[in-house]
């Protein structure tokens, strides 16, 4: 999806993370934004682009202590950070619960150390909402989920602190790079675990997994 003059320009944080983020109702013309932590997130982007009413998607980082990390930092632990990413959608194209559901049934939510074959605290799962509404849904569905799964769910449920966007090599790169991108998702297992995990019901209202 294109990325915004805002999320290439980095300036993510304080008052215009804010007002991106601020509450919006449900039947609202104005879009609204999403942030999900499921791993790589060259997977998430590629996955929540094929979801009708998602208007753009953009990969970064979230939840640390550093301000505006790189790649090698996150990747090196130690930050706080997950790789995430900003989903904006159209409340009235899709509902947030929707991607939720697509979110649970693209990842595996019962790994507590990372996904697939990337391992560490980067590549843990997280939903982090950008308000009140969305905290009680994400906490809502992580109840529901727990009992279809009979498991315990490592995802965590936190509210959103500032999103910082990653370097412009990380943006859509699936479509800049896609054999290796084929290459890289089939290898890491991710599609073989979530169809493992989720049988049917896997990658759950997303139109394409790639592959």
């Amino acid at each position: 999806m294109p990325i915004s003059t805002l999320t290439r320009s980095g300036l993510v944080a304080g008052a215009l993370l804010a007002a991106s983020l601020a509450p919006i109702p449900a039947q609202s013309a104005e879009p609204a934004i999403a942030i999900f932590a499921g791993g790589c997130f060259w997977c998430v982007e590629s996955d929540f682009d094929q979801i009708d009413g998602v208007t753009e998607t953009v990969s970064g980082y979230i939840g640390g202590s550093l301000e505006n990390p790189g790649y090698r930092q996150v990747t090196a632990g130690g930050t706080g950070h997950y790789e995430a990413v900003g989903i904006t959608y159209d409340p009235q194209k899709v509902s947030y619960e929707a991607l939720l559901t697509a979110f649970w049934h693209s990842v595996d939510p019962t790994d507590a150390g990372g996904q697939f074959c990337d391992r560490g605290a980067s590549y843990k799962t997280a939903i982090f909402a950008t308000d009140e509404a969305q905290l009680r849904a994400a906490e809502v569905a992580k109840s529901e989920i727990a009992r279809d799964l009979g498991a315990d769910i490592a995802t965590a449920v936190l509210k959103a602190p500032t999103f910082y966007p990653a370097e412009d090599y990380h943006q859509n790169y699936y479509e800049k790079n896609p054999i290796r991108y084929k290459y890289y998702r089939y290898s890491c297992g991710r599609n073989a675990r979530v169809k493992e995990l989720w049988g049917d019901r896997a990658y759950t209202g997303i139109k394409d997994h790639m592959g």
